[in-house]
């Protein structure tokens, strides 16, 4: 059966207008198509009218996507755990940084843990490009942690800032534009976008030369060929944000959240179509080119890519795992346990359980997402990878 979406209201369709008229202005400009990059960077970053640069509801039950840290402040607890660990190493100031912070929750529930472990940092930087998105978490923040919202700093770069702690980002990766590649038995393509009068389509040119020593090691490092014609994509812009990455973490340690695979997964010869989705509603779509501006266009993360990226950037890598893995070995059992001896109401208890099951299930979020920590001049094993550390299948 075709899949129903709810029809945007006329505010959102007028919005959707705005940014399409933008984009197609490009696609003239630049001859006819433009890259997917291109396209899928105006649809999330057109500044006033991008899907992450505007007012719509974008996380919980009123938007379009939940993630780890609205589903349950268990998850959170447990990055909060991680980060004591590393915060204790120090005896100058430390300091925490977000990146993209979504609603604030997790930055709230990070903040209140850490708080009764007597263990918060000097700072709590929260790095927001959005102005919608920083109100919000300006706002939650003051909602459910107001006494300690004064350690909280907005940033709009990272220029100048030398950190020593714990840099986090949970589902960044995910979000930043992908060029899209097609091998055929003739031909290797960039996947482009051009438009017409009933929208935007897929279109292509021939890769350039960058396009094609990237495509030409993914085929050497897979080994096995693929089964043509085969599609998928590549996050040109990963050696910067690491390298970005690198030169704020002076010491201490990265831990990356996202949905994503090795290389050997990801470039799998059976997985022809890529990843690249798309989130409209809690609805998972294949049209990116759906909605532009009101939904989020997301491919997943290839991990080996990441690792090399990072370690180009003069970190180490510290721990690869699934998050199942990662929150078992950072406290949740004893979190779990901890609630369960104060509370003793059946659905409360029903609820902690539903939870725990979405956060580690394999079925749910437990083995797709991925949590990979870098380090820099920070030696000590961390816990949250304790067991289950998959480096080796990097």
């Amino acid at each position: 059966m075709p899949l129903t979406l709810p029809e945007p209201d006329k505010n959102a369709q007028i919005h959707s207008a705005r940014l399409c008229e933008l984009i197609a202005g490009e696609i003239e400009a630049n001859g006819g198509a433009i890259s997917f990059y291109r396209f899928m960077e105006m649809a999330l970053y057109q500044p006033g009218l991008g899907y992450y640069m505007a007012g719509a509801r974008k996380f919980g039950e009123q938007g379009d996507f939940v993630t780890a840290a609205e589903i349950s402040p268990l998850f959170s607890q447990c990055l909060a755990n991680q980060c004591r660990q590393v915060l204790e190493q120090f005896e100058r100031p430390a300091c925490i940084l977000e990146i993209g912070a979504g609603s604030g929750r997790m930055a709230a529930d990070i903040l209140a843990r850490l708080a009764r472990l007597d263990c918060l940092p000097d700072h709590y930087y929260i790095l927001e490009l959005s102005a919608e998105l920083r109100e919000r978490q300006q706002g939650t923040i003051a909602e459910t942690v107001p006494h300690l919202s004064g350690s909280v700093r907005w940033l709009e770069s990272l220029e100048g800032l030398q950190l020593h702690g714990v840099i986090l980002a949970n589902e960044v990766l995910d979000a930043m534009p992908v060029r899209r590649f097609r091998q055929t038995e003739e031909e290797l393509f960039e996947m482009t976008v051009s438009g017409d009068a009933t929208g935007f389509h897929w279109s292509k040119t021939p890769a350039d030369g960058a396009l094609r020593q990237r495509v030409a090691r993914i085929q050497r490092a897979i080994g096995d060929p693929w089964l043509l014609p085969y599609e998928s994509e590549i996050n040109p812009a990963l050696e910067g944000w690491m390298a970005m990455i690198g030169d704020t973490l002076q010491r201490g340690v990265a831990l990356l959240i996202d949905y994503g695979y090795t290389a050997s997964e990801y470039y799998h010869p059976e997985r022809r179509d890529g990843s690249l989705i798309g989130h409209y509603r809690h609805r998972v779509t294949t049209d990116p080119f759906l909605y532009p501006g009101l939904q989020d266009i997301t491919a997943s993360v290839d991990f080996s890519s990441v690792r090399d990226a990072g370690e180009s950037a003069g970190l180490t890598l510290a721990g690869y795992t699934t998050q199942a893995q990662f929150l078992m070995s950072a406290g949740l059992p004893e979190l779990y346990a901890e609630i369960m001896e104060q509370n003793a109401d059946p659905a409360s208890r029903f609820e902690l359980a539903r939870q725990i099951k979405m956060l580690t299930l394999p079925s749910e979020m437990g083995e797709r997402f991925q949590v990979m920590a870098f380090s820099n001049d920070f030696q000590t094993p961390l816990s949250g990878f304790a067991r289950g550390d998959r480096r080796y299948r990097l």
